[in-house]
């Protein structure tokens, strides 16, 4: 630069100075240097991880309750399997899945959200990572996962299952099992699906088949280890 070009400060100067306006910390270029950051610490923290399955239920799910429990034998016979389990890294049933990693001496992935009444990653938590974005978050879920089983839970437990199931009905997943665990928990939402969405054409038959129902934690297994056993893999483009 020449002439009225010049400047008095130089680059590095700028960037050091501490003083200045702090706005741009919450503009929207800056917001996605930190979306990319969250991208770029998950796939780092859990490249590595091997086979996984994510565990959604709900944090309000009481200790000792009935699908707690079933939270715990899940999440053992998981780990017992070889899979690694990855959950929401909060409470209740999430707690209960990745307690049952633990204990049975599996790994135990915990991926919190952060969120003004979130009380935190849950003690049995071994890789923990908090995300700032929920659709980061279920990037992650997904990725890194074989198949999802889903306990009794409320809206962000339904945000992930119809996430889960829209991505396998568009086969931007393919093989990707969705197992609902508590039948007299989820049989209304399956009743509602067959007879209102599918029966008004919203939705197809086949897409029922996307759905499995059960309360039998050998049945999960089976179910898992069948359909990833024949998990199609999408061919590489030339």
């Amino acid at each position: 630069m020449r002439r009225g070009q010049i400047q008095d400060e130089t680059t590095d100067q700028r960037l050091l100075d501490s003083r200045g306006p702090t706005d741009w910390v919450h503009s929207d270029p800056w917001r996605v240097l930190r979306i990319q950051s969250e991208f770029v610490e998950g796939f780092g923290a859990l490249a590595e991880l091997g086979p996984a399955i994510s565990v959604f239920g709900s944090a309000r799910t009481p200790e000792g309750s009935t699908e707690y429990v079933a939270g715990v034998k899940i999440g053992s016979a998981l780990a017992n399997a070889g899979y690694a389990v990855i959950t929401g890294g909060g409470p209740g049933a999430m707690e209960a899945a990745n307690r049952g990693a633990v204990e049975a001496g599996g790994v135990s992935v915990g991926l919190g959200i952060e969120l003004p009444f979130e009380q935190g990653l849950n003690e049995y938590v071994d890789i923990g990572i908090n995300f700032r974005y929920f659709f980061v978050r279920k990037t992650m879920f997904v990725k890194y996962s074989q198949g999802f089983v889903v306990l009794p839970g409320g809206f962000g437990t339904l945000d992930e299952l119809f996430e889960a199931l829209t991505l396998v009905q568009t086969r931007k997943v393919t093989r990707f099992p969705v197992i609902l665990f508590g039948s007299d928990y989820w049989r209304g939402l399956l009743d509602w699906v067959t007879h209102t969405l599918v029966a008004d054409g919203k939705a197809s038959k086949a897409d029922l088949e996307l759905i499995h129902l059960t309360d039998d934690v050998d049945e999960v297994m089976e179910l898992l280890r069948t359909a990833t056993a024949t998990r199609v893999i999408p061919e590489r483009p030339e």
